[in-house]
């Protein structure tokens, strides 16, 4: 296969994860999590039962989960684009080690990072929406679509050590200060510790527990209840729309929009060292549009009370905000190793001339 066709299969496939990823959290918000009980089908058949037989058989087998054929159809529409997903990572890798020169690491990654993103999606289903389960599956869409868009990253560095040197030289970036690339680093993680902050809000049904600005109504403070982010909780038969009390899930929204707060802070920070860093300020700039977008929509759905498309929206872009920084940080430990290479690449190739 070409370079061209397996280049447009990584960015195909990048943009199917951000799919199901926006299709998890279509499912999820419409409670259609457990809207087919058994895994990987639905009530026993490979789609949502149609027919009145196949309902009738549905009803007998799982006669405590009656089907609601709407849900059913959401949570099988995101099994199927995910299996999809987990296929075209198989032939990534199948590809790659065909080829003499393709990224080996990072597809072997993925492919490990994807079935075990399958696992999760299993054992949300069979362990009834357990919090710690539903959180872990989210983080396993993020990291999944954060190493494809490494990956798409990676080619486009391959390809311009192979393209004139005048073309890195153009988007390559001055030496990154040691400082710069610590802190970029550091904001990494705090987005992705926000990010597992909204899952387990999510995950907790705790995301109209505060209705007012700028933290809590009430004393969120005196009631604020540390047993809230325990990973395991009691057994329960099911997790759905939560089992914690008020005040716990107060606590859980409190800490996501502290969180929140923090988080904008040190992103702040770092677009004003973008900013000011010569070949770094595109990545300033796009990290500022996400920014206030993902604000404006964590800020919407709390005064409108978690409208569907506007919380789907902030999942969205939550992910586009991680991938944000994660290609400020790739551009700024491997911005000059690309002009490096392409120094060498052009010099070797005046030699053989």
């Amino acid at each position: 296969m070409r370079l061209f066709s397996f280049k447009s299969l990584i960015y195909f496939t990048f943009l199917l994860s951000l799919c199901v990823i926006a299709l998890g959290a279509y499912t999820r918000l419409t409670e259609a999590g457990l809207g087919c009980p058994d895994w990987p089908g639905c009530y026993g058949f490979i789609s949502v039962p149609q027919s009145t037989e196949q309902q009738l058989v549905a009803q007998q087998i799982f006669p405590t989960a009656p089907l609601e054929v709407e849900k059913a159809w959401n949570e099988m529409v995101h099994r199927y684009f995910a299996g999809s997903l987990g296929i075209l990572i198989l032939l990534i890798n199948v590809l790659a080690w065909r080829r003499k020169y393709a990224p080996k690491l990072l597809p072997a990654l993925l492919l490990v990072t994807v079935i075990f993103q399958a696992l999760l999606g299993m054992w949300t289903v069979t362990m009834a929406l357990m919090p710690i389960v539903v959180m872990g599956h989210l983080l396993g869409g993020f990291t999944t679509a954060s190493l494809l868009f490494l990956l798409v990253l990676r080619v486009r560095q391959q390809e311009r050590k192979s393209t004139a040197i005048f073309s890195s030289m153009l988007h390559s970036p001055r030496s990154s200060s040691r400082y710069l690339k610590v802190f970029a680093l550091s904001a990494l993680f705090v987005v992705v510790g926000q990010i597992a902050l909204g899952g387990w809000t999510a995950s907790n049904y705790a995301a109209v527990a505060c209705t007012q600005l700028p933290v809590c109504e009430g004393d969120w403070q005196g009631n604020f209840d540390p047993t809230a982010f325990e990973p395991i909780q009691p057994v329960h038969d099911s997790y759905q729309y939560g089992v914690l009390n008020y005040h716990q899930r107060v606590s859980i929204h409190v800490a996501h929009r502290i969180g929140a707060m923090v988080t904008t802070a040190i992103l702040i920070l770092l677009i004003v060292f973008l900013l000011r860093t010569a070949g770094l300020r595109r990545y300033g700039f796009i990290l500022t549009a996400a920014l206030i977008v993902q604000v404006s929509l964590g800020i919407t759905n709390i005064v409108a009370s978690l409208p569907l498309l506007v919380a789907v929206g902030h999942n969205v872009m939550g992910v586009v905000l991680l991938l944000s920084i994660v290609a400020t940080n790739y551009r700024i430990y491997c911005g000059q190793q690309t002009l490096q290479g392409s120094h060498l690449f052009a010099r070797e190739g005046r030699n053989h001339g």
